[in-house]
């Protein structure tokens, strides 16, 4: 083998060695492209910016109102009794009607207290005759004496037995007047006006004086009571607000509403009467005393009743939707809002009640706040949203697509009112 040979032997293996490393090179780059392209058809597109449904809040004027249970009293009430012993001759009313003041209700056997009065009636003309009599006696024993025909013992003694004469004409004169009162009480006559209810004892029934069971009963339900028992916190809360100004009253007294026990409206508004004067040690609580007309008689003593009592106004204050106050961990309110930039903000929030579908909120949130009602789940402060108009929420308060005045739906409602 010549040098040529082996040169151009040499050149061959060279090239032969240079095109492997190109196929190697080629390979490496198709690799890498096929797999940058598989990179890129894998990779997530970037999650859209989730829509929340928000309102802004605003000030509005509400009214206050508080429920409360309560129970029907009449404003007066009257158990006849018996003022003598006897047996009871008639019954002179119909039960469940109505009785005025004076009517007379049952007639008691008044044979006995006649007698005792005609016997009480003799015993003071007896007495009566031994006044002139014991009299005469002293004006001659008081002449005799002077002339020394009689002792003045004897003259003391006829002036004492006419004195003693008077003072038991006294006596007979009350037991007339006692035994007359006696017999008029055999006449039962009602105390009050109202309405009876049913006769207890009827006629031939013995009754006696001091019994534990009354005849009937009488109600005066023209104007009835509604008891009722707030928290006395609830109380003091109210005289601050009432004193800072923040809630007012138009004339000065709180007006009551009335829920029947069937779920309708009483149709007469009440007047709050008066607070107790102390608070019940066992639950905390103040008694508050309404009065309402009842002239239809719709209103019945001891009937279990809801009151509605209109606290007042409050001028300014801020209402937001339930859907947009939610609980911590620890049970604080918070509320989520949008900011200017768009982005999600938690905000601890105080709230004092709630009136239709909204909470008062007394801190925490301003005029102009964008509350998020909707879309609030798995949603992060600090995350970018786009803010729409609440479809619920809209639909509910018939707002405009802005959702600016939506939190004030049931609020102006209940300040109509």
């Amino acid at each position: 083998m010549n040098v040529h040979s082996g040169e151009l032997f040499c050149t061959d293996v060279g090239m032969l060695n240079m095109q492997r490393l190109n196929l190697k090179g080629s390979v490496a780059l198709a690799a890498l492209a096929l797999m940058a392209a598989c990179s890129k058809e894998e990779a997530p597109p970037p999650p859209p910016t989730p829509t929340v449904g928000v309102v802004t809040v605003a000030q509005e004027a509400v009214t206050l109102t508080t429920e409360l249970p309560g129970r029907i009293a009449a404003v007066e009430t009257s158990e006849v009794r018996p003022q003598v012993s006897g047996v009871i001759r008639r019954r002179l009313f119909t039960e469940g009607a109505m009785v005025r003041s004076g009517q007379v209700l049952y007639e008691i056997e008044d044979a006995p207290y006649r007698a005792a009065l005609g016997t009480a009636q003799g015993q003071l003309g007896a007495a009566q005759s031994q006044i002139n009599a014991t009299r005469l006696q002293a004006q001659r024993y008081g002449q005799l004496v002077a002339l020394n025909a009689v002792s003045k013992q004897e003259a003391d003694n006829a002036t004492a037995s006419a004195q003693q004469a008077r003072a038991n004409v006294a006596a007979q004169r009350a037991a007339v007047e006692s035994a007359r009162v006696n017999l008029n009480f055999t006449r039962i006559k009602a105390p009050i006006s109202g309405r009876i209810g049913r006769s207890i004892f009827t006629a031939g029934a013995l009754v006696q004086t001091g019994q534990t069971d009354a005849l009937a009963t009488i109600q005066r339900t023209d104007t009835v009571y509604v008891d009722v028992t707030q928290s006395a916190a609830q109380l003091l809360d109210l005289k601050a607000a009432m004193a800072s100004g923040g809630v007012t009253r138009g004339d000065g007294t709180a007006r009551v509403q009335l829920i029947l026990p069937n779920g309708q409206t009483y149709p007469i508004e009440g007047r709050l009467q008066f607070a107790e004067v102390t608070v019940d040690p066992a639950t905390g609580a103040v008694t508050l005393r309404a009065s309402f007309p009842n002239p239809n008689g719709l209103l019945l003593p001891g009937m279990y009743v809801r009151a509605k009592l209109v606290e007042g106004i409050r001028s300014q204050a801020i209402m937001a939707p339930q859907e947009g106050i939610t609980r911590d961990p620890r049970g604080k309110a918070t509320a989520m809002v949008v900011t200017a930039q768009n982005k999600v903000e938690q905000r601890n929030v105080v709230t004092d009640r709630v009136i239709g579908d909204k909470w008062i909120v007394t801190s925490g949130l301003k005029p102009g706040d964008k509350l998020i009602v909707e879309g609030l789940l798995n949603l992060r402060p600090g995350t970018t949203v786009k803010p729409a108009a609440p479809q619920q929420v809209g639909k509910a308060g018939g707002k405009d697509a802005a959702g600016n005045a939506a939190a004030g739906g049931a609020a102006s409602t209940q300040a109509g009112k």
